[in-house]
């Protein structure tokens, strides 16, 4: 265990108060203690008295200003030996001085020593001195930890990190995917290195650079390569750090920020999640002399104020630009705002095989199947991806990672955990069914997404699952897409129905009924694809700090909301009534596919069509082409 100076002075400042008083108390009364050492026996005031009428008191000592006495008395019993015996004597006895005198006792007065009350005067001004010292010498020390107590001192200084060069470990050619971007950010780079080749043209570099993409998409690890490429001072901090309890704090570290910039410029400042501190001012409840509001107008002031800034270059990262200052995304502030969206198939390839640069892949594996087979998957996602097969290999002792690992990999990023099989019953079968239908809906319809992989392996909530994976990354839908993609989703329950009756209908479909509902309120309402007409209905704004939930208004008239409901209603039921038509016409592939699916639990998808290609007639997904 690493010793610690604050624990160990924690721990021994109230020890020494408590010894300290406890040795000065003790002190103050040694002196009697001293002279009761020399006492055998206590012995009451009236006895004391009875043996002075007696003639038997020898001697007697004062302490404590009288108050308490030492008795040297004769014992006749013990053959008049002298004993020491004390007395506490009371205060209010003005004539026992008399009597000893009238008696002849040799009387000696011994007055209190002084040493209490020096350690008394040492106690009241030095010790202080002491515990203030070691405080001061506690809160010192912590405020040199990062986090520490003593931070609460400097609360106003800005909490960014500061590096002259920034060796990240990351560069341009670590970043693979966000083409776009790099070529973006590579001119803030080449204006920080050779600035002469854009000035000589009357070229100035943009202020300020806003990265806006969905979370995983690699905002954080651009700006990590600037600072590795760039080779100029670099501050990085979190838009939150800004953000106090304490009026004025917030300013005050932006303040301080960008002192320590100017005296560094040029330089990069890079904000990330600046939606923290940058929000919309005047959309809350409540006045508009907040601590945040107060921050964003300083961090407004500071980045194209009357002074400016000169050779600073502020980069700032965020998903959620909808909640952004309209003063904030200006031009003068932020000059540039680059996407980084979801990547393609090509950049998918690319991330791919930058991540398995330190993966041992078997030769089998190929990194251009995994990118056809995740459309939607960003960065991160494809970075999670392939550790999670490594860890699958791993587990499974193998020396390197095969298309086994990769495509459990895949199901479990998408789908969850793999759960315990299901066991042969009427339940498999029934959920045979569910996912046989999905799969047929998708395989006859010429509009549809191709089929993958059906399974009976339960994964996270699910028990069966159907995976779909289009050919190619899809920008724009169609109208007969989205229709097949309701067919589709609605062919679990159909099948369910047809084969089973309307009586034996489970709740398995019951996200497929939302996704279907979703789907067909937005062909009406924002597409415009139903007999409303082209108008859109609903707008894609909304109260972004009140809650877009709690704060909905209607847009259109109680009519005109009948009037979606029942174009919802009648394209949920058309495209329900093409799926149950499509589960009585190839009734008997369906009861086979089952069969196939309840004995091996998993069915690909070219394994799947080449089943179904053996019980029609006419070319694989015309049958129905204009069922939509």
């Amino acid at each position: 265990m690493k010793f610690s100076w604050r624990v160990a002075l924690l721990w021994a400042l109230p020890i020494l108060v408590i010894g300290f008083f406890l040795w000065q108390g003790a002190f103050s009364s040694s002196a009697v203690t001293a002279g009761n050492n020399a006492a055998a026996t206590r012995m009451s005031y009236g006895r004391f008295l009875d043996y002075l009428e007696a003639g038997r008191v020898t001697g007697v000592d004062l302490y404590e200003g009288g108050r308490t006495a030492i008795v040297e008395a004769v014992d006749r019993d013990l053959d008049n030996r002298v004993q020491r015996l004390r007395v506490d004597l009371p205060a209010n006895d003005p004539q026992l001085i008399a009597r000893l005198r009238e008696a002849n006792v040799s009387l000696d007065n011994h007055p209190p020593r002084n040493d209490g009350a020096i350690w008394g005067l040492l106690g009241n001004l030095v010790f202080p001195v002491l515990l203030i010292a070691g405080l001061f010498f506690l809160f010192r020390r912590s405020s040199n930890a990062p986090g520490g107590p003593g931070q609460a001192m400097n609360f106003g200084k800005s909490r960014a990190r500061f590096q002259m060069e920034a060796k990240t470990g990351v560069l341009f050619d670590d970043v693979a995917g966000v083409d776009e971007a790099k070529e973006e950010l590579q001119e803030v780079v080449t204006f920080l290195k050779k600035p002469e080749r854009f000035t000589a043209v009357g070229a100035r570099i943009p202020k300020g650079v806003l990265l806006i993409g969905q979370p995983g998409t690699g905002k954080t690890l651009l700006a990590k390569a600037i600072a590795g490429e760039a080779g100029v001072p670099f501050f990085s901090i979190s838009g939150s750090e800004f953000v106090e309890m304490f009026v004025g704090v917030g300013a005050s570290r932006v303040r301080d920020l960008f002192k320590k910039a100017k005296e560094n410029a040029p330089c990069i400042i890079f904000i990330d999640e600046i939606d923290a501190v940058g929000r919309q001012r005047g959309a809350g409840i409540g006045g508009g002399n907040d601590e945040r509001e107060q921050t964003l107008n300083q961090l407004l002031t500071e980045m194209d104020g009357f002074e400016g800034n000169t050779g600073i270059i502020i980069i700032a990262a965020t998903n959620r630009p909808d909640v952004l200052d309209s003063a904030l995304l200006r031009p003068g502030r932020f000059d540039r705002q680059v996407s980084v969206d979801a990547p393609d198939i090509k950049g998918r390839l690319s991330i791919l095989e930058v991540h398995a640069r330190n993966k041992k892949l078997a030769s089998e594996v190929s990194l251009d199947a995994i990118a056809r087979r995740t459309p939607g998957f960003t960065g991160a996602d494809l970075a999670n991806l392939l550790n999670e097969a490594a860890i699958l290999t791993a587990r499974r002792r193998k020396d390197a990672i095969t298309m086994a690992e990769i495509d459990d990999a895949v199901d479990r990023v998408v789908a969850g955990m793999e759960g315990t099989p299901l066991v042969d019953s009427k339940s498999k079968r029934l959920i045979g069914y569910h996912e046989v239908g999905h799969a047929i809906v998708g395989t006859l319809l010429k509009d549809h997404d191709p089929v993958q992989k059906v399974t009976l392996v339960p994964r996270g909530q699910a028990r069966g699952l159907t995976w779909f994976v289009p050919s190619e990354d899809q920008t724009l839908i169609s109208r007969s897409q989205i229709r097949a993609r309701i067919t589709g989703a609605l062919g679990g329950r159909a099948a369910e129905e047809v084969i089973f009756g309307d009586a034996e209908v489970t709740t398995g479909a019951g996200n497929d009924l939302q996704q279907v509902t979703n789907m067909a309120r937005q062909m009406v309402t924002r597409f415009g694809m139903s007999d409303l007409g082209p108008m859109s209905l609903e707008s894609q704004s909304g109260e972004v700090f009140l809650g877009r939930d709690l704060m909905t208004r209607s847009e259109y008239s109680e009519d005109i909301a009948a009037r979606i409901d029942a174009q919802v209603r009648t394209i949920v039921e058309q495209c329900y009534d093409d799926a149950c038509r499509i589960m009585r016409d190839n009734r008997a592939v369906i009861d086979r596919l089952v069969d196939l699916l309840v004995e091996k639990e998993t069915i690909d998808g070219e394994e799947f069509r080449q089943i179904v290609a053996e019980y029609t007639d006419v070319p694989e997904k015309e049958q129905y082409a204009a069922i939509l």
